[in-house]
């Protein structure tokens, strides 16, 4: 239990699955970033018949002889980009993981022609500010939802939350502050509207902390000058380890927040999919 283990929404149990390939486009890797020993992420070119919503995930793989391999992964690319970004993590023993990591330019791999998930704004009802609570590749599903200007129109502000062990695993910093805020159609709705807090708990840096202490405490409120979450007005995302939606599910349940799911929105959604059972 590789991704569960580690507490990754970006990835799911291998599971070998029978050859219906008919479900599946052939892509092509077009780039490959190593994060750390342990973090990778990578792009590959995209069928024009694949559709999703910004927060859904994917079932993606490789060709095991003559057989798919597959895990889900949510798509870390917002739905109107040429390409599709993959975020992971490396397992050295993982079915998948352990091949996927190897990755290079120009391999192939296969994605499932369909997307689904919960971490989508029309899953949530109307409010103020939105909260994207994520942990390791958790991070994945949000990086979609910042780049969807529908999140900015919905929102009068977006706080993204990214917990990690360590500064070093803290993944896509310079694209959420330094390019993101350059970019051409969503640059002025994320300078303007964007709040970015990451936070680590074992090495030093301006943010220390478990996402749940720092709402607890009321930290994280004090840094970036909003009130104490209220159900009125904030709704939140979240996707990571089983111990942060646990604790993040009771916390915010304690405050009158209610869960929402397809065809029934409400003030938090969570993706179950990747959380342990």
């Amino acid at each position: 239990m590789t991704a569960r283990k580690s507490g990754d929404c970006a990835l799911t149990d291998c599971k070998s699955m029978g050859p219906v390939m008919s479900n599946f486009n052939q892509e092509t890797v077009l780039s490959v970033h190593h994060w750390t020993d342990n973090l990778f992420s990578f792009t590959t070119t995209r069928d024009s018949s694949f559709r999703f919503r910004n927060g859904e995930f994917t079932m993606i793989g490789l060709k095991v002889n003559e057989k798919p391999l597959l895990r889900a992964y949510s798509v870390a690319s917002a739905n109107y980009e040429e390409n599709l970004e993959f975020f992971s993590i490396k397992v050295a023993d993982g079915p998948l993981t352990s091949r996927l990591q190897h990755l290079k330019e120009g391999d192939q791999i296969i994605v499932s022609r369909k997307a689904t998930g919960t971490l989508v704004i029309d899953n949530l009802t109307a409010g103020r500010n939105l909260y994207l609570i994520g942990t390791g590749t958790g991070l994945a599903p949000f990086l979609s939802v910042i780049k969807d200007p529908e999140t900015y129109e919905r929102f009068e502000k977006v706080v993204l939350l990214h917990g990690c062990r360590h500064v070093r695993e803290l993944a896509y910093g310079e694209l959420i502050t330094e390019k993101l805020p350059q970019d051409e159609m969503i640059g002025e709705m994320v300078s303007n509207q964007l709040i970015y807090y990451p936070t680590v708990t074992r090495d030093p840096f301006r943010n220390r902390g478990r996402i749940t202490d720092l709402i607890t405490s009321g930290k994280l409120f004090e840094d970036i000058s909003l009130p104490p979450l209220d159900a009125a007005k904030d709704r939140v995302m979240m996707c990571g380890s089983p111990a942060l939606l646990v604790d993040t599910k009771k916390l915010l349940e304690e405050r009158g927040f209610v869960e929402g799911n397809h065809g029934e929105p409400a003030d938090f959604v969570v993706e179950k999919a990747f959380a342990e059972r």
